[in-house]
């Protein structure tokens, strides 16, 4: 099997470099904390404070969703794996504004289990913490065991809504209000078509023969839970909405969503606009208004090829906190 080429230094410095990188991109609106978290400068005192984190290799999420009217900060963890517990501690401090942090990041038994102890630590230290999981990922888990569900591209429109939610929330718990609603009213699914790889093997995370596809891949080179015929992208685009719609969140005729089609890396704007066509051409016939969308590669897994649809229905609340401008290097709305 080949090396996937890279144009990087040392493998193992890659998530530390990148951080470097990530915090230039920003222009000085943003800085690097301790270890391994990128915050916002100049947070407004008596903010409810939002931090986001994860694995990096994801770019631009999760630590590209930092910006203005979205997430304060970000703990960043190495390549696919999850931000240690002092890194979660350095980014909750550096968030808080004496009105309380909410966590929210994706449902991975290392993040939670990383950020729990990080969440321990900031309480031992006076600061009020609520976390709130993304489980939007449909075929990962039945509709009764959504707990168990992963956290894949919807958590853009869910972080996009919360960090909204965040600049006029009085207090903590009214964040966690909003956020759970929003993360309740997503839904994604997804597919791969060739894998990514983790730098520091330089090696695919798996194989898949030529005339199938992975459904429900995850994000960490996960090639799917299940392998189906490669088709066409008008075959599989009424596919992947079916799963949606056959979940336990009731999309009607009169509804409004947030549309995003995403890439997982190496999928070309080319294929997104091609799948972005059928499925607008769908939710029409459904009644379904696209209120907003979002095509492109906001949850990448490196060069792994695949793409995922994810819809967030909004309701007079949430649309109004999604149509709030805001800035990040991943994600800018006027």
């Amino acid at each position: 099997m080949p090396l996937l080429k890279k144009i990087i230094n040392d493998p193992n410095a890659c998530a530390a470099e990148l951080l470097e990188g990530l915090v230039e991109a920003y222009n000085g609106a943003a800085r690097l904390e301790g270890r391994g978290s990128i915050v916002m400068n100049n947070l407004p005192a008596g903010k409810v404070g939002l931090l986001v984190g994860g694995g990096s290799g994801h770019e631009p999420i999760y630590h590209g969703l930092v910006g203005r009217n979205l997430a304060d900060g970000a703990a960043c963890g190495d390549i696919f794996a999850a931000p240690p517990p002092d890194i979660v501690l350095e980014g909750a401090q550096a968030v808080n504004q004496g009105n309380g942090v909410l966590f929210l990041y994706g449902n991975y038994a290392g993040d939670v289990l990383n950020f729990d102890l990080g969440a321990e630590f900031a309480r031992d230290m006076g600061i009020e913490v609520e976390t709130v999981l993304i489980w939007d990922d449909v075929p990962s888990a039945p509709p009764d065991k959504k707990h168990n569900r992963r956290g894949i591209a919807g958590l853009v429109p869910i972080v996009k809504l919360a960090g909204a939610a965040s600049t006029k929330a009085a207090n903590l718990g009214e964040l966690v209000r909003i956020t759970t609603k929003a993360r309740d009213n997503t839904r994604s699914v997804g597919v791969s078509s060739a894998p990514g790889s983790i730098p520091a093997t330089g090696k695919p995370t798996f194989e898949l023969p030529d005339d199938v596809i992975g459904l429900g891949m995850g994000i960490h080179g996960e090639k799917g839970v299940a392998l189906i015929p490669h088709q066409t992208a008008d075959e599989l685009a009424p596919k992947l909405l079916d799963i949606i719609f056959g979940d336990d969140l009731e999309f009607k005729s009169g509804d409004e969503v947030v549309l995003l089609v995403n890439s997982l890396g190496s999928t070309t704007m080319m294929e997104l606009l091609i799948v972005l066509r059928k499925v607008k051409a769908l939710l029409n016939e459904r009644g379904i208004k696209v209120h907003d969308t979002l095509v492109g590669p906001y949850v990448t897994c490196q060069e792994m090829a695949g793409m995922s649809i994810s819809l967030t229905k909004l309701d007079a609340e949430l649309k109004e906190l999604w149509d709030m401008p805001c800035s990040s290097v991943c994600y800018t709305k006027m």
